[in-house]
């Protein structure tokens, strides 16, 4: 590869790392606007109208139609839309009505893990661009990282097992390892990411829907009026769906899908210096090592040489 090759390497991976990052940051804030709206809201009706409200607002940028699509591309463009928008947000939210927060927490960062050794894992005819060399320091990244989670998500805590609930949060974490190699894969299809994303949005509300019986669900978009009660999910459905899910995926497109998901490992870090920030709550010598491990762990899997993304 000649220079000019590494200098656009270097960019578009200095691109992605950016992309992946500013996507966690957002997302490791949303608990607060969701903590606010359980006040009013039923978890399964927050999850509904942000990603309605994600839809409406990629459609508004980028009105134009996706052309020429294969019945095959359709088909990863819905498994996409069920595993990342509609079972993995109804999988976390029913675990955490079952187990306890921080088991959820530590369990559903193990979904890099999980993207990482999934395609080893599928049928030799799979793919190979699903495929992606992992060494030594991808695996040490992971330990040292999941330590760091621990830490910050029991802070002391005792722990305390619940099969039912611990099993659907790992179910979770395997859902958004799936959808990550799925984004992966609609990335090599070259149509534009706004576009992919709301094709990707139109199919997991799709699959929400028969959900949202069963879960009791309200229209009550009177609940709206309330300013408070507007201002997040605005910021859940703008931010963390529409803006986020395109630059989550314009990271996968670069990074590829395990050097993006080891990002995941920040969502706690974000959680405990928002929480700092914003909530006032008081920082614990646990949690502060937490987070010196996590960060310590992220940068040794994501600077392993190994793991490639292209």
């Amino acid at each position: 590869m000649g220079s000019k090759g590494l200098a656009e390497g270097s960019r578009s991976g200095s691109a992605g790392s950016l992309a992946a990052l500013f996507t966690i940051v957002i997302w490791g804030t949303t608990f607060i606007s969701t903590k606010v709206l359980l006040l009013d809201f039923r978890p399964v009706e927050i999850l509904f109208y942000r990603f309605v409200m994600g839809f409406l607002a990629l459609y508004l940028v980028c009105p134009r139609r996706l052309k020429g699509v294969s019945r095959r591309q359709e088909v990863t463009f819905a498994l996409a839309g069920l595993c990342g928008i509609c079972l993995y947000y109804l999988l976390e939210n029913i675990a955490l009505t079952l187990t306890m927060a921080s088991n959820v927490g530590v369990i559903i960062s193990v979904a890099p893990f999980f993207t990482a050794i999934l395609p080893y894992a599928l049928r030799p005819g799979t793919d190979q661009g699903f495929r992606e060399k992992l060494g030594a320091g991808f695996f040490a990244g992971f330990i040292v990282a999941m330590a760091g989670i621990a830490m910050i998500s029991f802070n002391g805590a005792r722990l305390s097992l619940n099969p039912a609930g611990d099993m659907l949060a790992v179910l979770a974490a395997l859902v958004w390892a799936c959808y990550s190699l799925l984004t992966r894969k609609i990335s090599s299809f070259g149509y534009p990411v706004i576009l992919t994303t709301r094709r990707t949005f139109f199919y997991g509300i799709l699959f929400m829907v028969p959900a949202l019986y069963f879960f009791g669900f309200e229209p009550g978009i009177a609940r709206f009026a309330d300013r408070t009660a507007l201002f997040n999910i605005l910021y859940l459905g703008l931010g963390a769906s529409a803006l986020c899910f395109v630059t989550w995926n314009v990271a996968v497109k670069e990074l590829g899908a395990v050097k993006t998901s080891i990002y995941i490992y920040m969502v706690p870090v974000i959680t405990v210096v928002t929480s700092a920030a914003v909530l006032h709550e008081r920082v614990t010598p646990a949690s502060a090592a937490g987070t010196v491990l996590t960060v310590a762990g992220l940068f040794i899997s994501a600077y392993d040489k190994k793991v490639r993304g292209k």
